[in-house]
């Protein structure tokens, strides 16, 4: 367990005002269910029961050791609060097991926490000297040292120019493997020696740090985090109930893609072209509530610089669910 303090000393919830205002007319029934499906620290959790006190929430990590965290932040809602150990796509299977199944309210805070960013041993920051591991459950799976010493060039490539937007995804592979057989990687502080030896010096003065891209990439291929993503989006919206609302915070812009894929096949009629009336199977079955993606303003960007990147969506559940998945 982590000495550097208790959860709320460490963490800032982004946006976590205007996720509440968008939640909070959903939970207003005694006994509503939220899910905070991202629990990480609590923050959100602590923020929707304290504005919700009519509403309970379940939170879901698959990182043990924040589930610790947030249980003692939260501890003092008593069975207000329910923390359970699993990954976001089985919402719909924690929700059987601790409700009726459906859900008011549903949050995704997609991406690293950042418990896992400050902790130097979790090797998710290229600026600490660290195990590749970037897991974050550490109790299963591939490391980000597997990924390095195992994948052949074409899919190193692959993943560094999908999920890393790197452009230069195939120099970066080559060197990769040319290092690993002089000896495999472990730490960190060696795969960024290699990452500014690999990319040209002229971009390392206008794209930031070097390393940036080949992290974010590693720890999604970790994951599995856009093919989770995928089957978390659809589930979460069919465990919605009628009048219920979702919010999703992404860090990344695949991940907001399916978001927006996701929320835009709900939000639009299906009725085809010529049809005269439209037909309650085909008529839309979410509302979008937030117009386009919103971004953090810019003194919570400067107060909380790991808030730049975040785009929210949010959306309700129409009643009835016409044509909604079930």
């Amino acid at each position: 367990m982590s000495t550097r303090g208790d959860a709320a000393g460490r963490h800032v919830p982004v946006l976590r005002d205007r996720i509440v205002d968008l939640l909070a007319p959903a939970l207003e029934d005694e006994g509503a269910v939220a899910v905070d499906a991202t629990l990480g620290m609590g923050g959100h959790a602590e923020a929707l029961l304290e504005r919700c006190p009519a509403a309970r929430v379940i939170g879901l990590d698959r990182d043990e050791q924040a589930l610790a965290l947030a249980g003692e932040r939260l501890a003092r809602f008593g069975e207000r609060f329910v923390g359970v150990h699993a990954v976001y796509d089985e919402v719909a299977e924690v929700l059987a097991a601790h409700a009726d199944g459906t859900a008011a309210a549903i949050l995704f805070d997609l991406g690293v926490s950042s418990l896992q960013l400050d902790e130097p041993d979790r090797g998710f920051a290229y600026r600490h000297d660290a195990p590749l591991d970037m897991r974050m459950d550490q109790s299963t799976g591939m490391t980000a040292a597997d990924v390095l010493n195992t994948y052949g060039h074409g899919d190193l490539a692959r993943i560094l120019r999908t999920y890393g937007e790197e452009r230069f995804a195939g120099r970066i592979a080559s060197a990769i493997l040319r290092e690993r057989e002089k000896e495999p990687f472990t730490t960190s502080a060696r795969l960024v020696e290699v990452l500014r030896a690999a990319i040209p010096a002229a971009s390392q003065r206008t794209g930031g740090h070097p390393a940036k891209r080949t992290f974010q990439a590693l720890r999604i291929e970790v994951n599995a985090e856009l093919d989770v993503w995928e089957r978390a989006v659809e589930a979460a919206l069919a465990c919605l109930r009628p009048g219920g609302r979702i919010a999703v915070l992404s860090y990344h812009s695949l991940e907001d893609r399916i978001t927006k894929q996701a929320f835009a096949a709900g939000s639009r009629s299906r009725t085809p072209a010529g049809m005269p009336v439209e037909l309650p199977e085909h008529a839309a079955w979410l509302r979008l509530l937030t117009r386009g993606a919103e971004v953090p303003d810019p003194q919570e960007q400067v107060d909380n610089p790991r808030s730049a990147s975040a785009r929210l969506r949010a959306a309700e559940r129409l009643s009835p669910p016409n044509g909604a998945p079930r």
